[in-house]
């Protein structure tokens, strides 16, 4: 039947039913430990349309990454297209605007565009290497929807995101009047790739709709107007920046910057404690003769929405976590299958993929044994 596909796409089920709620209506990552497990994956393509059943059977470990494509022939040369941008964002930016933001995308190839569009109509199109856009032109007092798809260089489009809500302000009348400068802007590094931001609030006559940072000259986030943080992601190490910040208000008239702050991210390689998960814990349980590993964690601090984790076991990567939207607030907790030997020692730590696209640091290491 020709090779096996490079990854699959479709539902994934497990003997013991440990991995069915993972995450996503289409799975990105899924974990197939030791016993039998069945994956079905069915993929469309201009010269293919298959339906395939695959039975793995004491494979050991083993990490698949879905969303394939097979080419006509079976010989898998037809790229595949990207997968969905994760952690799409879209704040009203004026009573006109909404900015909207987004992580590249996870899996596949890389893409070098990225489309946006406002319901089913594409209304922005941007290089692979920019994740924001401003969508102009709306209506205030107005609820829109957004998703982002990514293009690879062959032309081929991935699928659109998740949908994001943002609703318009109501337009001010005649309003020219500026917000006034944010006050005290302070910040303080991250380790060696981030900082985070905070100032003190703006007054407006009519409100304060958003707050754009600033890294030099160029705008380089923006976060609703009930915000005074935000946190920025993606830097080098021993690396200086300047950093400054706008007020805007529904008339799309913009403040003074704030006193820019300047600061210096650590140097060398980032040990990743400030970006890593916290209070991670690690235990084993015994279900049906089969052992499970239930993990629960904090987190990480990120100006933005954190839709995968990576676990890894024995300092190798086990398995994938990737929400179809915003992953859990506060403590998050997941449990997956191990096997069926007692007495098995587990070292665990965990990552989260952080807004900007990269890996945060790696949570403490915890072990956990399978008890008898």
């Amino acid at each position: 039947m020709g090779r096996a596909p490079e990854s699959v796409s479709g539902a994934a089920t497990t003997a013991h039913g440990a991995l069915a709620p993972l995450l996503m209506r289409t799975y990105r990552r899924v974990h197939i430990g030791p016993d039998q497990y069945r994956a079905g994956w069915a993929e469309e393509g201009s010269a293919v349309r298959r339906a395939v059943r695959y039975v793995m059977s004491g494979c050991g470990a083993l990490l698949f990454t879905v969303s394939c494509a097979w080419s006509g022939d079976g010989s898998g040369t037809e790229s595949r297209p990207p997968s969905a941008p994760a952690g799409v964002t879209a704040a009203a930016g004026s009573a006109t605007s909404v900015h909207v933001m987004w992580n590249r995308s996870p899996d596949g190839p890389e893409a070098v565009a990225y489309e946006v569009y406002r319901g089913e109509v594409k209304v922005r199109e941007v290089t692979g290497s920019e994740r924001m856009v401003d969508v102009v032109g709306l209506t205030p007092s107005t609820a829109y929807v957004f998703t982002v798809r990514a293009r690879n260089s062959d032309g081929r489009s991935g699928p659109r995101s998740e949908g994001v809500r943002a609703t318009t302000p109501a337009a001010s009348a005649a309003d020219t009047t500026a917000p006034t400068r944010p006050g005290r802007t302070r910040g303080r590094p991250l380790g060696s790739r981030s900082v985070q931001l905070s100032w003190e609030a703006s007054t407006d006559e009519r409100g304060v709709v958003s707050y754009d940072v600033y890294q030099g000259a160029s705008r380089i986030h923006t976060v609703a107007g009930d915000r005074t943080t935000a946190v920025v992601t993606g830097l080098r190490p021993g690396a200086r920046y300047t950093f400054g910040v706008r007020a805007r208000d529904a008339a799309d008239n913009v403040s003074p910057a704030g006193a820019p702050v300047r600061l210096t991210t650590a140097p060398g390689t980032d040990d990743g404690r400030a970006t890593a998960p916290t209070g991670f814990r690690a235990a084993t349980r015994r279900t049906d003769g089969a052992y499970y590993l239930d993990l629960s964690w904090i987190a990480p601090r990120a100006d933005g929405v954190i839709t995968e984790y990576e676990i890894q076991l024995d300092g190798r990567p086990a398995t994938s976590l990737v929400w179809g939207g915003p992953a859990p607030r506060g403590r998050a907790s997941y449990g997956f299958y191990v096997g069926r030997d007692a007495g098995v020692a587990y070292r665990v730590r965990i990552r989260a993929r952080l807004p900007d696209g990269t890996w945060g640091g790696l949570s403490a290491e915890r072990t956990a044994v399978t008890a008898p």
